[in-house]
């Protein structure tokens, strides 16, 4: 390995996962991955990247084998709403799995210190009723009421990591995720979050034709583009912060304001068809980022624009090259 520092992210084959591997090498650093799967779209720049399910501890002592000094604990079975809404039992044990056993080795095998990915989706669901919400502070997850099943998972394993240091001085730090999105994830399938679906269902509607949305539409969430996503997970790994910390945007958006942004960058003019059986989570949430910006001097600055445009380019060039597109360039012309 040299002497380069040594750095393990799991969920390697995922979205976010794969983004922090590619800058942590172009950092200099020396990095294993892991995961059960490969990465989808393109290949690691990993140095090392193992296939292993991090469910089963043995695999989480090799995963963390060999001088590692640093995790990023990113592995999680998760997804879109309607995923998380589906899947409470298969959810919750499976991640609480992944995040007690990967504590214990990096434990047991020397990691200096572990970061572990958390959500939103811990905070207290009373607090997320209207569309303009009160953007969320690290404390409104008490008292509490997460998000069933994978929010219920999330907020135990944060209080994990403190155990681990009160207990053990193990060093821990805790992002709480706002909706990341990019080129490179997953844009259907299921598992896929609002960015993507939207722009996969954009990018495959004849110019004058209509969409469907899930719920009424004015639901509202904030949205953080993967390149700032993993410049505040740099900068919590480096930093002494201890404690649960917000990382997204504080840009309100509702998801029929979230469409007509994807709709202007494909230049199509499309009609708004809402699902109301469909689940559409929480009414609103939104990042308060005081924390944020106090304790790593930082928060994330890509505009909503220039990522969706990055995204939905990438994501049409997907379908494109598949031959699912027939009538792009119609499309476009006919605006």
């Amino acid at each position: 390995m040299g002497d380069k520092k040594h750095i393990l992210v799991t969920g390697a084959g995922g979205f976010i996962g794969h983004h922090l591997i590619t800058r942590l090498k172009a950092d200099g650093f020396w990095v294993r991955g892991a995961d059960i799967k490969e990465p989808e779209y393109e290949r690691t720049a990993a140095d090392e990247f193992e296939l292993l399910d991090l469910r089963k501890y043995d695999n989480c002592l090799l995963a963390t084998r060999g001088g590692i000094e640093q995790v990023y604990n990113l592995a999680a079975d998760m997804g879109g709403i309607g995923y998380i809404t589906a899947s409470h039992a298969d959810i919750a044990r499976n991640n609480i799995l992944i995040n007690a056993q990967m504590l214990e080795a990096s434990r047991l095998n020397g990691v200096s210190r572990f970061l572990f990915s958390s959500s939103a989706c811990v905070y207290a669901q009373g607090k997320q009723r209207e569309t303009e919400v009160t953007p969320l502070r690290e404390e409104d997850a008490y008292p509490a009421d997460p998000e069933a099943g994978y929010g219920w998972e999330k907020l135990f394993t944060e209080e994990l990591c403190r155990y681990y240091w009160q207990d053990h001085r193990f060093e821990t730090r805790i992002v709480r995720f706002h909706n990341v999105y990019g080129p490179l994830g997953t844009y259907e399938g299921g598992k896929e979050k609002a960015p993507a679906a939207i722009s996969r269902k954009v990018a495959l509607a004849h110019n004058g034709g209509s969409i469907d949305i899930w719920g009424d539409g004015e639901q509202t969430r904030s949205f953080m583009y993967v390149d700032d996503c993993v410049e505040g997970l740099l900068r919590l790994m480096a930093s002494d912060y201890p404690d649960p910390l917000n990382l997204g945007t504080d840009r309100l958006i509702s998801i029929n304001e979230l469409v007509d942004l994807v709709t202007k960058i494909a230049s199509k003019h499309l009609t708004k068809h809402h699902d109301l059986s469909k689940p559409q989570g929480v009414r609103g949430r939104n990042s308060d980022n005081s924390r944020l910006r106090q304790t790593l001097g930082w928060e994330p600055s890509v505009s909503l624009e220039q990522g969706l445009t990055i995204t939905y380019r990438w994501i049409e060039d997907e379908l494109r090259n598949a031959g699912r597109l027939t009538n792009i360039l119609a499309a476009r012309s006919a605006d």
